[in-house]
């Protein structure tokens, strides 16, 4: 019985610390990113650049996604007022599936957004991906990031820590309930993991 109390402590101990670790990394990620995120376009500073992130254009049901559309209308919103002046759209590409592609193509016949100023990073396979080539790759440092809020904060914690004078704006998010709660909680968890990726130096 002595055994089984010392190795429920033992996990109720682990239990605490993970939690705490998760509560911790989450603080830490909020507090380097307080006040550089930002939900209107008058309000941001001017960039050079706007790092769009990428997600799928389409949901499984074939319908529009519409986390893809609220954020090619955020980063259309910041070229038309003045904000930016290109626009790095960064997501995955591979047999049958372009990200970046989509993207562009988007933001030329449905945004009005000129061809030349639009480029295609086709290996940002994730977000910690599409920050560091953002900076290492196309030299971009004066960014706006832009993605829905719950994403931004993250994003903003890798370019934070890469030295980017970076900054986001927030694409109006989806409030389905299940996948509004579903992102909200991995996101939570994958700040955890960016920390991680951080004190380790990944």
């Amino acid at each position: 019985m002595k055994r089984i109390l010392n190795i429920f402590n033992y996990f109720s101990l682990f239990a605490e610390l993970g939690l705490l670790m998760m509560l911790m990394s989450n603080i830490w990620v909020y507090n380097l990113t307080h006040g550089r995120t930002y939900t209107k376009v008058s309000r941001i500073p001017a960039r050079e650049t706007a790092l769009v992130l990428g997600t799928s254009p389409k949901m499984k049901s074939g319908a529009a996604n519409p986390y893809f559309t609220k954020r090619m209308d955020a980063v259309a919103a910041l070229f038309h007022y003045g904000k930016i002046q290109k626009i790095i759209v960064s997501g995955e590409k591979s047999p049958h599936y372009d990200e970046p592609f989509a993207m562009k193509n988007y933001l030329i016949f449905n945004e009005g957004i000129p061809e030349h100023v639009i480029i295609e990073d086709p290996k940002g396979f994730n977000t910690i991906s599409s920050i560091k080539r953002c900076k290492s790759h196309y030299h971009a440092n004066n960014v706006i990031i832009v993605s829905q809020g719950f994403h931004n904060l993250r994003a903003l914690f890798f370019a934070r820590n890469l030295n980017m004078n970076a900054l986001a704006f927030e694409a109006e998010d989806v409030y389905r309930p299940r996948s509004y709660y579903r992102n909200h909680f991995r996101e939570f968890l994958a700040r955890v993991k960016a920390v991680i990726y951080f004190i380790i130096g990944v």
